[in-house]
C-alpha cells in the first residue's frame, strides 16, 4: 500500500485519505494558446516506470494538495512537498540521486 506523508500537516495517510491528482509541474496553456499546446496540457502525460511526481490532495485530512516523488514500480517514496514548488526543490532530487546513482532526470 502506497503511504505519503502530506508535508502541509505532517500526517503519514495511506492511499485511502488522498486522492490523486495526476502528474506534476506541467505547464499549463490557456486562452490564447495553439491548439496543439492546448491539446498536449490537456491530453499527453508521462506514464513512466519509474520515478515520477505526481500531485496528491490529504482529502481526509487536512484536505490541502501537495507534491510526490515516488516510483511507480516500487511504491517506493522519495519526498513530498509543496504544491506551490514551480519544480522539485534540489533536496528532493538530491534524496532520489542518493537512492538511484546514475538516475538522469530533472535538474
Amino acid at each position: 500500500m502506497l503511504t505519503l506523508t502530506c508535508p502541509n500537516c505532517g500526517v503519514a495517510a495511506d492511499e485511502t485519505e488522498l486522492a490523486p491528482g495526476g502528474e506534476a509541474h506541467l505547464k499549463r496553456f490557456g486562452p490564447g494558446a495553439s491548439d496543439d499546446d492546448f491539446e498536449a496540457y490537456m491530453f499527453a502525460r508521462a506514464n513512466p516506470k519509474g520515478i515520477h511526481f505526481e500531485r496528491w490532495r490529504h482529502a481526509y485530512g487536512c484536505g490541502k494538495w501537495f507534491l510526490a516523488a515516488r516510483c511507480t514500480a516500487t511504491l517506493e517514496v522519495f519526498a513530498t512537498y509543496p504544491a506551490q514548488s514551480a519544480a522539485p526543490p534540489e533536496a528532493v532530487l538530491a534524496a532520489i540521486r542518493a537512492r538511484r546513482p546514475g538516475w538522469e532526470g530533472r535538474s
